[in-house]
């Protein structure tokens, strides 16, 4: 199992890079950030500068979208990364949260994430696309490598992103939960033209390494409200008692208040205080390194290739370096 962190790109960003190659030197494989362009500095101008700073680990947005920059400008952005670095970027895209209602706008439709995720990666691999109604290829890509990852919670967009993504992104660390979204999106990659081809299954959740459970908790609580946005929207298109989604993933709903992205992904959120310990639990991995370790097992023995932990709360350098002691050594030679 490989393991990434995932960052907000907050200013100073010297403090991120930092970060990442403290990640990298624990152990490491991938850093992801937040893209979202009001709340946070533009991520690519960051990935330059950590790419540089690092020698192996991959970088890539978890998540971008297809509505915030052209197609084309989001694939000549990773190419021109991996013309530089060496294929060490990695695409996490969804249908937009964050980067989309902040500025008043909504998600993109699944129809349009499909063309996006088709157009960016044919772009950033050299390939000749058809794009708004033209042939176009990137004249100066040579040997690009892009994989595209897609962020996913409802049936129709696991079952998309098993057809048309290299991987799928699943923000929660619940193995309920994480079983039964890998399940739909490995059928749905068993029935598409892209069977042979390899999918990648990627959890990510905040991870806080520890005895205090209750200050990790509250450290770690606005996760259940950013799932929660993601939630809601199923909700909105499935009905709580659908049956189309488990119930396990839309009860703690039930009392989400209005949401202010002013706190998004940060600890202390108000906007989060309805998530109950009970999901916080689930969704999250608490407690010593033993109970990391023990989760991380399950999660790998239910197909999951990557687990990326969201670095957002007080004891970040402090996770770091317990992974890094306690954590990957013992991880090492875990089977997917």
């Amino acid at each position: 199992m490989n393991l990434g962190v995932v960052l907000q790109t907050d200013p100073p960003a010297r403090r991120v890079v930092e970060l990442a190659v403290l990640a990298e030197q624990a152990g490491f494989d991938y850093v992801w950030t937040f893209d979202s362009p009001v709340l946070w500095q533009e991520p690519f101008v960051v990935y330059s500068q950590i790419l540089a700073a690092t020698q192996r680990v991959r970088v890539g947005p978890m998540v971008t979208n297809p509505l915030s920059r052209d197609w084309a400008v989001t694939a000549s952005l990773f190419a021109t990364l991996n013309e530089m670095f060496g294929n060490r970027t990695v695409c996490g895209i969804g249908r937009g949260d964050s980067a989309v209602r902040v500025l008043g706008g909504n998600p993109a439709t699944l129809a349009t994430l499909g063309d996006a995720m088709a157009v960016i990666k044919g772009l950033a691999t050299g390939k000749t696309i058809a794009y708004r109604g033209r042939e176009v290829q990137i004249p100066w890509v040579r040997d690009g490598s892009l994989d595209v990852l897609m962020a996913a919670y409802g049936p129709r967009a696991l079952a998309l992103a098993g057809a048309d993504a290299d991987g799928v992104i699943l923000q929660l660390a619940d193995p309920y939960l994480v079983e039964w979204s890998a399940r739909l999106a490995r059928e749905a990659r068993s029935g598409s033209a892209r069977a042979d081809e390899p999918f990648s299954v990627v959890a990510a959740a905040p991870a806080y390494v520890g005895d205090h459970l209750a200050h990790q908790r509250d450290q770690v609580r606005w996760f259940g409200g950013m799932v929660g946005n993601h939630v809601a929207d199923l909700v909105e298109r499935y009905g709580a008692r659908s049956g189309a989604v488990p119930q396990a993933l839309t009860d703690y709903v039930a009392a989400r208040p209005a949401y202010d992205y002013a706190h998004h992904g940060k600890a202390g959120n108000p906007s989060t205080d309805f998530v109950p310990d009970e999901v916080v639990d689930r969704f999250c991995l608490l407690g010593p390194a033993k109970a990391h370790l023990e989760r991380l097992a399950e999660l790998a023995s239910l197909g999951v290739d990557q687990f990326a932990v969201y670095l957002m709360h007080d004891a970040k350098e402090e996770t770091l370096e317990a992974y890094a002691s306690e954590v990957i050594p013992a991880l090492v030679g875990t089977p997917a």
